[in-house]
């Protein structure tokens, strides 16, 4: 099976920053095209959505939902969980799905943590998504990547998590094998990075895939060298010149077709949402990962 998910934070981010007006347009008009495409190749995706975007741009939560896709919660503020203590995660993310759910007026059950920021080191993430009620996750990135991952996990299908006596519903990245290092291949910069062909020829592999766009990878637009403020209030570390110019490198790569691309993936692939996924699956049938 095949998942489209999106995570939605662009609003509230520029809500913090420049708060330019023809950026929210653009968002906008981006979301639209997303739903038209979605409506009229009757897909359902999983939109995860970061709290804030619920009390400053409901508006937006309520498009999404109104053309019958599922919310998802993506932390309160966009704030990577290994870089959050446990008591600050806990809060962060009662405040989120409270705040998601009394918007669209719906149990919210699937979670992905900001950048995939669910590691072997704070595994006590998956304890506080149960405590509020989340049934699946999306957060495990089953490799090396520059801001964590979850190499020892171990698996890269949908299984189950068990930690501290709580089972949590798992939906990994999809990863592939290249030049001996595993890399994810169907999101975020990785599919702006690799040709359409390859994508698909990777997806038609397996039996699962999980495919993840942010509308900000997606919008046609050179972005700039953050300076570097921008870059230490974002990511939480040092901001280099080295690290700002390799973020810029990244965050650019392939970003003038990537929109197009996506279309392309999604006029010839069967996608789901994580909803509909869940349902699909024989949960009796899985692995166990016991953290």
């Amino acid at each position: 099976m095949n998942i489209i998910t999106f995570d939605i934070e662009e609003w509230y981010l520029e809500s913090i920053g420049q708060k330019r007006a023809e950026k929210f347009a653009e968002y906008d008009r981006y979301l639209e095209a997303i739903l038209e495409k979605l409506e009229q190749r009757g897909i359902k995706a999983t939109f995860f959505c970061v709290g804030e975007m619920a009390r400053l741009y409901p508006q937006v939560l309520k498009k999404i939902q109104s053309h019958g896709h599922e919310i998802g919660c993506h932390s309160n503020i966009h704030t990577w969980i290994n870089k959050m203590s446990e008591e600050a995660c806990r809060l962060d993310t009662q405040k989120a799905v409270d705040s998601l759910e009394q918007c669209v007026g719906e149990k919210v059950l699937a979670y992905r943590a900001p950048a995939f920021s669910i590691g072997e080191q704070n595994k006590w993430a998956f304890g506080i998504l149960a405590e509020n009620g989340i049934v699946y996750d999306a957060s495990v990135f089953p490799a090396k990547r520059d801001f964590g991952g979850f190499e020892g996990f171990g698996i890269e299908t949908p299984c189950l998590v068990e930690y501290n006596g709580i089972r949590l519903k798992e939906f990994p990245v999809s990863m592939t094998t290249l030049l001996g290092k595993r890399l994810a291949y169907s999101g975020g910069g990785y599919f702006r990075f690799f040709p359409l062909s390859f994508v698909r020829r990777e997806m038609s592999k397996k039996d699962y895939a999980m495919c993840y766009f942010h509308i900000g990878d997606l919008v046609a637009e050179m972005t700039k060298v953050m300076t570097k403020q921008e870059y230490e209030a974002y990511f939480k570390e040092p901001g280099s010149l080295k690290a700002r110019y390799v973020r810029y490198i990244k965050s650019s790569l392939g970003i003038r077709h990537a929109f197009d691309k996506m279309l392309h993936l999604l006029d010839a692939t069967e996608l789901k949402s994580i909803g509909e996924a869940d349902k699909a699956i024989d949960w009796n049938d899985v692995k166990i990962v016991k953290l």
